[in-house]
């Protein structure tokens, strides 16, 4: 706010707020609330006056905005309440124009800042990164986006993508996931019903006796934390995408599946804990997504339970992962995950038959990865599609080796899958995607095609070089899998 200059505070527009400035014939000039103001007090009775035809800076206008709308000049309470106020949000096109000014006015008029904090949000482009305009045929309607794919969803993708110093590309396909994404959480809430899940406002998270609870109630009090940090940075984007990873990959996808066995057996102590664990994590699910989510939120909220009060005065939750989080549980449970996740990757790369089930090898466990295959076996069988485990002090010939932290197990795939033919199928694979990707390259790295390109194939190119990276990085894996096979 240094080197403050004057700006014509005029326009020659057609509409705005006409400037209070009326001239006579011999081009004097008086300025006053009204045409009647201005001749009582200059005295002027009947001389002749024309208003000026100009109308005031839409910049100037609102930039009176902190103050003008509040009553001022009056003291009204209003005035009292809310000026300072602690947050602007905008865009940052606009900071000269209109926050700058605010600023300006505000000292020059109050002797205050009007606000503490400003979140400058990013600027809303279409999906290859060009301003959107009419002209060009490009605008995203928010209505009509809402009635396509429900106000929550078109808010998440806002939120998720809303990430400090870079422009939000929106598009469809975006708030289309993240419709599912409220899908997924609804039909979490399903299963719980389907299960009779129901809140219990005695239930004591501390209480909870099964590694599997205690685990998930452990992600929860961390993703709680996550977001408030995040909200208290202004870092929307960080608390979306924290709660996206909780509720879709830690909730729905693990403790969900996770948690059938638990319910469908014989320990109703167990069945009865797992149900109203189920049913609290989805409450705090609800509380968390709620300021991003409100309406979906409502509603599970308002179907799943009798409430004393609307979601949207139910008190923010304040536990803490010190409170919460049992690193025994933790550590069994994520080392219980990341084997799931190796043999659903073994599966995906060599193709094999997503109905099949495979045999399992055990090669080598310590004893604190013993009791995690001990207490999680049927689980872990029935997530990963294997049939058996059984022991052996070394893997036979055509076996993946699946190291885990404490030891090593190993899928014999030799005889459910052709080792020859797919070892010529990823090798052919390799060599199209290199091809490909090579050809795009040397695109990318003439500056004639650069320069005459449109923008929008120019990012289609870099996007396709960094997804086929990634593709080459899966198949040379899958490779070297079936190599070591041989």
């Amino acid at each position: 706010m240094n080197n403050i200059e004057d700006w014509c505070i005029s326009r020659q527009i057609w509409w705005g707020h006409r400037i209070p400035a009326w001239y006579d014939a011999e081009g004097n000039i008086y300025v006053g609330e009204d045409e009647g103001s201005v001749r009582d007090h200059y005295n002027l009775g009947s001389v002749e006056l024309n208003q000026d035809e100009d109308v005031l800076d839409t910049w100037f206008s609102s930039s009176l905005w902190p103050f003008a709308s509040l009553g001022w000049p009056e003291n009204t309470d209003d005035f009292k309440k809310h000026f300072p106020t602690s947050l602007l949000v905008t865009g940052f096109d606009i900071i000269f124009f209109w926050v700058a000014r605010m600023m300006m006015m505000g000292i020059e008029t109050m002797g205050k800042v009007p606000f503490e904090t400003v979140y400058v949000h990013p600027l809303v482009r279409d999906e290859h990164g060009k301003k959107m305009s009419k002209s060009t045929g490009n605008v995203m309607d928010p209505l009509d986006l809402i009635d396509k794919y429900g106000a929550d969803a078109v808010r998440f993708t806002l939120t998720a993508m809303a990430a400090m110093g870079r422009d939000l590309k929106l598009s469809e396909n975006r708030i289309e996931g993240y419709r599912n994404f409220g899908t997924k959480l609804w039909n979490a809430t399903r299963f719980a019903e389907f299960n009779e899940a129901s809140p219990n406002n005695d239930f004591d998270p501390k209480s909870v006796k099964q590694t599997l609870n205690k685990w998930i109630i452990g992600e929860t009090a961390l993703v709680r934390e996550a977001v408030d940090n995040s909200l208290e940075q202004y870092r929307f984007n960080d608390a979306a995408n924290a709660l996206y990873v909780f509720v879709w990959n830690k909730v729905c996808d693990w403790y969900v599946e996770l948690s059938k066995p638990l319910l469908q057996g014989e320990d109703l102590t167990a069945v009865l804990e797992t149900k109203e664990t189920l049913a609290w994590v989805l409450d705090q699910s609800y509380i968390l997504l709620h300021p991003i989510m409100p309406f979906i939120t409502e509603s599970l909220w308002d179907e799943t339970g009798l409430r004393k009060k609307l979601l949207t005065h139910a008190e923010w939750p304040k536990y803490t992962s010190l409170d919460y989080v049992n690193e025994e549980a933790d550590k069994e449970m994520n080392w219980v995950i990341s084997l799931i996740e190796q043999i659903r990757s073994v599966r995906s790369e060599m193709r094999v038959n997503a109905g099949a089930k495979i045999p399992m090898i055990q090669l080598s466990l310590d004893t604190i990865a013993q009791k995690a295959l001990d207490n999680n076996k049927l689980m872990i069988m029935r997530l990963a599609r294997v049939e058996s485990v059984t022991l052996a002090s070394e893997a036979p010939n055509g076996a993946v080796t699946l190291p885990v932290e404490g030891g090593q197990f190993c899928l014999p795939l030799a005889d459910i899958i052709d080792l020859e033919a797919e070892k010529a199928r990823l090798n052919k694979a390799i060599d199209k995607l290199e091809k490909e990707l090579n050809s795009i390259n040397q695109k990318l790295s003439n500056d004639k095609f650069i320069s005459n390109a449109p923008a929008a194939v120019i990012l289609e190119n870099r996007t396709r070089i960094e997804v086929g990276g990634k593709e080459l990085l899966t198949l040379q894996a899958a490779l070297k899998r079936v190599m070591e096979m041989f």
